[in-house]
């Protein structure tokens, strides 16, 4: 469990190709993976990952076909930046929202636009999706948690403050970018009450 607030900026340090799964090499900052453990989740981009090697400031994890199918990662390449968070421990104070690392579908960035001294990202979602994402609700854009602006139909408008922009890998993003999006956890059940 997350809770959506990026810890650290990585940089993907070398892909390696099997039978359509990857593993991936992550670079950190110092003292990153100071307390982690082989075996342990890290959520890369959103999506929760095991640490399966650890030499120095850098991770090795494995990425399963299903996870590069139903994410952004088969975009990623070397020196591609990824956010970073790890996992919750009962005593960690929750910050953003609850954030399991499952990636629910992929979106795309319709606009940015400076709004003042924040920047505003519209994010056309997957259809079986949007219907999810609600006006002052939660999402979670690639490990990221933020506040749901409005919807518009399959769009949706989120404000990302300067400390966020310049603190994740967000500050990369363009037009058309395709980015990793998790539903707020109570949707999911609300749902699955309402049609069971």
């Amino acid at each position: 469990m997350f809770t959506g607030i990026i810890q650290a900026i990585g940089t993907v340090s070398e892909i390696q190709i099997n039978k359509g799964s990857y593993v991936l090499s992550i670079s950190t900052p110092d003292n990153f993976l100071d307390k982690v453990k082989v075996g342990d989740s890290i959520c890369v981009h959103g999506a929760c990952l095991t640490a399966t090697k650890l030499e120095g400031n850098v991770f090795k994890t494995d990425v399963s076909v299903e996870t590069i199918r139903c994410t952004s990662f088969k975009q990623l390449e070397k020196n591609s930046k990824v956010n970073l968070e790890l996992a919750l421990t009962l005593s960690d104070h929750l910050g953003g929202h609850l954030v399991t690392g499952h990636v629910d579908g992929i979106g795309k960035v319709k606009s940015i636009e400076k709004e003042s001294n924040s920047t505003c990202l519209t994010v056309t979602a997957p259809k079986d999706i949007a219907k999810y994402i609600a006006r002052k609700g939660s999402v979670c854009i690639d490990g990221v948690s933020l506040t749901v602006n409005d919807v518009d139909g399959d769009d949706f408008t989120v404000n990302i403050i300067p400390h966020t922009l310049e603190n994740t890998a967000m500050i990369e993003y363009q037009t058309d970018a395709i980015i990793n999006l998790e539903i707020d956890l109570i949707a999911r059940y609300v749902e699955r009450l309402h049609t069971y």
